[in-house]
């Protein structure tokens, strides 16, 4: 009886299996998916895959942004008439206007600021500021030159802090010439905001100090008036 119940389960068993589809050799099966979408999805996998490996290795990698940049949001320690200043003299050297500054560039922005530089000085300085390692200088990192020299973070004898200096762009408009001076500057900033507020304070205060003065010689005028009605 066992036996024969274990040869029914068996028979089943075939009978379901060879009712279900095979997968013919090499076939893939259907996912739902266009392959052109799969395809893309694994080449953004790769190049992100191929950026990491770059970035470990220490070889020069693109600029990543995702977001617009805006020299007078991200560098307000500077007036617009000064990032309009700079945006002359980047333009001026990026003789091959492509909004970079290579070596060869920045090679001849040294000599006609009258501070040439070596091979290796001139590397030294790209590589200073040079956030996305593509070995030139993009608009912002070119301010970021101005910023460490405002802030005082550059070496007196530096060749950024050179093309600082010799640039003809007034950084000391702001109060920002090295760093005590340039929190100085902002400390000062503070200060005169604090001041402006506590003037204004005041004068609501008095404003309503008065108001209310005003408001109990009513009362009081009121309160003598029907005293003698």
């Amino acid at each position: 009886m066992a036996e024969n119940e274990l040869a029914k389960k068996l028979q089943r068993r075939l009978v379901l299996e060879d009712a279900e589809p095979r997968e013919e050799p090499g076939e893939v099966p259907e996912t739902g998916e266009d392959k052109p979408a799969t395809a893309s999805a694994d080449s953004e996998l790769s190049a992100k895959l191929n950026r990491r490996n770059d970035i470990n290795a220490g070889n020069p990698v693109p600029a990543n942004r995702t977001h617009i940049f805006s020299p007078y949001t991200e560098f307000q320690e500077f007036s617009r008439k000064q990032i309009k200043d700079m945006e002359v003299m980047f333009k001026q050297y990026d003789t091959g206007h492509d909004n970079f500054i290579d070596l060869m560039e920045l090679k001849l922005m040294m000599e006609k600021l009258g501070a040439p530089q070596t091979h290796l000085g001139l590397k030294n300085m790209i590589k200073e500021v040079d956030e996305d390692l593509d070995c030139k200088l993009n608009f912002r990192e070119f301010l970021l030159i101005f910023r460490k020299a405002a802030a005082g973070e550059l070496e007196e004898d530096s060749g950024l802090m050179s093309l600082a200096k010799l640039s003809e762009i007034d950084v000391s408009t702001e109060g920002v010439m090295g760093a005590k001076n340039f929190f100085e500057a902002k400390v000062q900033a503070l200060n005169s905001a604090s001041k402006f507020e506590n003037e204004i304070r005041a004068e609501q205060d008095e404003r309503k100090r008065l108001e209310e003065e005003k408001k109990n010689r009513r009362a009081a005028f009121k309160e003598l008036k029907s005293a003698f009605n």
